[in-house]
């Protein structure tokens, strides 16, 4: 039962939607799309957002399953059942090794949230200076490196039970979890005196803010947080049998993507505004401004707590992803079982993110471009690799494999929605042109602040 030809399939609509939704749903939603809401203004980002995500990654979230469904293989292995004896496996072995080095730093900010909720639960303190307390947390060398040796461990281990008994058991218990806390903290939010000005800011839109800056970041996080160009959505597709409808999946899964990030939204900034904090305290909004706001909130140490525990569970839910990526293809294309592709690669993976552990302490002074070594992983990563990655695969469906061909794979069976002449434009022409002037723009934006240009 959940076989085919040897190869797992998910055995439920549900388990699938559920384990690709649980790929978005990650850090990127809860605390990337947080801060960035919060520098761009909130609700005039959030707007811009919604219209990116329907344009952008709705479609090539399909183009992506549909190509795993089609396929039944790895990226790498879709990529050469598609275009055989050509170098556009290059293509799919981008998104392996992009869900490699992602995982290795995501599973060390993964580790700091392990780490909070754990302070959270044995207390914050109102007196605290929670930019020393991140700091010193981070600038150690034990403890950051052993919550990322659990972190690993539990993904090795959920990944190592397989699709249906390990992905597909853990998603059914996690998300389920992970909205039952985030409903609990917006609920706690909006009762705090002073939320009302929070909830302003995320839905009432200031245009006159809004810059090219505004558009870019708003597509780049549309394609962040989706799981985009990492193989992940190839991967979890292959999984699918023939049958499965591929519009209202995907649909299913943007929505619910979607939905967590505006809920996420009503959770923090309610909270942050009622208590006199800034939203656009940027990436440390998650692990300095919002203890702090914890700190002061009637019973804070709770949902503090709740929180951080949020957090590690939409980390966990993404890392099974990354690294199914890369077990399966070392399946496919080595023959190993499962659990020794999981251990092995989870270990060789735990190595790779040790200099991201170190980067804020024994290995500070190795810099590249003005970054650290966490933050060089993610620059090379969420900058040039994933944009590329999904910039060559719409170049490969437009193109190669042709739009109508995907056209047709993806209404086959046909569901409520309809694919037509408009997703042959959007593949073609409309988002590979958004995503390379993201991708020049990201780019230029590192090397001119680096240079003083």
């Amino acid at each position: 039962m959940g076989q085919q030809n040897g190869r797992e399939q998910w055995t439920s609509k549900l388990g699938f939607i559920l384990a690709a939704a649980g790929s978005a749903v990650g850090l990127g939603n809860i605390w990337r799309f947080s801060y960035v809401a919060g520098e761009q203004g909130g609700a005039a980002f959030l707007f811009i957002y919604l219209i990116a995500i329907a344009l952008i990654g709705y479609p090539l979230m399909a183009t992506e399953m549909v190509i795993g469904r089609k396929t039944q293989k790895n990226p790498i292995g879709a990529f050469s059942a598609l275009a055989p004896n050509t170098p556009w496996w290059l293509v799919g072995a981008l998104g392996v090794l992009s869900g490699f080095v992602i995982l290795s730093f995501y599973s060390v900010v993964a580790g700091w949230a392990m780490h909070y909720t754990v302070l959270a639960a044995t207390g914050f303190s109102s007196t605290a200076d929670y930019v020393d307390v991140f700091l010193g947390h981070i600038t150690s060398t034990w403890v950051p490196l052993i919550w990322h040796a659990i972190f690993m461990a539990l993904t090795v281990g959920i990944i190592a039970a397989g699709v249906v008994k390990g992905i597909q058991r853990t998603v059914r218990l996690l998300m389920p979890l992970l909205f039952l806390l985030l409903v609990a903290l917006v609920v706690r939010g909006l009762t705090l005196p002073g939320s009302g000005a929070g909830v302003a800011f995320f839905l009432t839109p200031d245009f006159s803010a809004v810059t090219a800056r505004t558009f870019l970041t708003a597509v780049g996080q549309s394609f962040f947080t989706l799981s985009l160009g990492m193989g992940a959505l190839i991967t979890y597709g292959s999984y699918l049998k023939q049958d499965e409808n591929i519009s209202d999946n995907a649909g299913w899964v943007v929505g619910l993507d979607t939905l967590v990030a505006v809920i996420a939204g009503f959770a923090i900034f309610p909270a942050v505004f009622a208590l006199g904090f800034d939203p656009a305290s940027g990436a440390g909004l998650a692990f300095m401004t919002l203890p702090a706001v914890f700190a002061e909130m009637p019973a804070g140490l709770f949902f503090g707590f709740m929180f951080f525990l949020l957090l590690s569970v939409a980390a966990l839910t993404s890392a099974i992803s990354l690294l199914e990526v890369v077990v399966a293809w070392v399946i496919d294309e080595k023959g190993w079982s499962r659990a020794k592709a999981a251990i092995t690669v989870g270990s060789v993976i735990f190595l790779v993110g040790i200099p991201p552990v170190l980067g804020f302490s024994t290995l500070s002074h190795i810099t590249f471009l003005g970054f650290d070594i966490l933050d060089t992983y993610d620059f090379i990563t969420g900058v040039v690799m994933l944009p590329l990655g999904g910039l060559l695969t719409c170049i490969f469906v437009g193109y190669v494999w042709r739009a109508s061909n995907a056209t047709k794979e993806i209404n086959n069976p046909r569901g409520i929605i309809n694919f037509g002449g408009w997703y042959n434009i959007l593949i073609s022409v409309v988002i590979p042109v958004a995503i390379a002037v993201v991708l020049v723009m990201g780019l230029y934006d590192v090397v001119s602040a680096h240079y003083g240009w």
